[in-house]
């Protein structure tokens, strides 16, 4: 295909050439000789060439998407915010299901606008949802709401969520409904490899990311902290 591009004031044309790469493992050697003979469907022709030369269909060579999910130390805050976690896991320790409105409220920040609505369930009734909400994308004349159920953990660093935990999310998520998942620890291997490996439309919120949320908020020392979750 001709493309034309500009240059130092001048225009000059270039070509664009699209290709692709048959699924073919190995080609014989003894196909290279029938090729330089002229004759490219010769015994030793591979089969997907022959089928994109005779019907015109083609199997290409595919390379399968890697599954990838962050690690538990890049869940972790960095040193210097380790103490602002602590803060929060301390606050809650005695009574950790009042985390849910904390983890409420840092989804909000994380996500700023696009939280329209944002509701807490009933502690002992709540279907495997701590709050409920709509997520709002699009420009403001013409904006259209994605549902979302977010779960909450209050754990110790050290405490990774499992796969329980994030099953009990994904068990309660409607069709075209999204899950957030906020943790004051991380999400172990196994739960996050099966999150992305079953493509499951779940959010992680870790602990990093609880840290670096706040800190974008001007939430930075553990005083400034303990006055946030004073005001929640």
């Amino acid at each position: 295909m001709a493309i034309w591009r500009t240059s130092g004031g001048q225009r000059f044309q270039n070509y664009r050439a699209s290709f692709t790469v048959l699924d073919v493992a190995t080609v014989a050697r003894a196909w290279i000789t029938e090729l330089q003979s002229g004759y490219g469907l010769g015994l030793h022709c591979p089969e997907a060439f022959r089928e994109w030369s005779e019907r015109g269909t083609y199997r290409p060579l595919l390379a399968p998407r890697t599954v990838e999910f962050r690690s538990i130390q890049d869940q972790q805050p960095d040193p210097g915010d380790v103490s602002l976690i602590a803060e929060i896991y301390e606050h809650y320790r005695p009574d950790p299901f009042r985390f849910e409105a904390c983890a409420m409220e840092i989804w909000r920040m994380l996500a700023q606008e696009s939280v329209s609505e944002i509701t807490g369930t009933r502690r002992h009734r709540d279907g495997g949802r701590d709050a409920v909400g709509l997520y709002s994308l699009g420009p403001q004349g013409d904006r259209i709401h994605l549902d979302f159920a977010l779960e909450a953990k209050c754990y110790a660093l050290g405490h990774g969520a499992g796969v329980r935990d994030t099953a009990r999310l994904i068990s309660r998520l409607k069709h075209r409904q999204f899950g957030v998942f906020v943790t004051t620890s991380h999400v172990g291997e196994q739960a996050y490899k099966e999150l992305r490996e079953d493509a499951h439309p779940v959010v992680v919120v870790s602990a990093r990311d609880i840290a670096q949320t706040l800190r974008q908020h001007g939430i930075g020392t553990p005083a400034a902290v303990r006055a946030w979750l004073a005001s929640i």
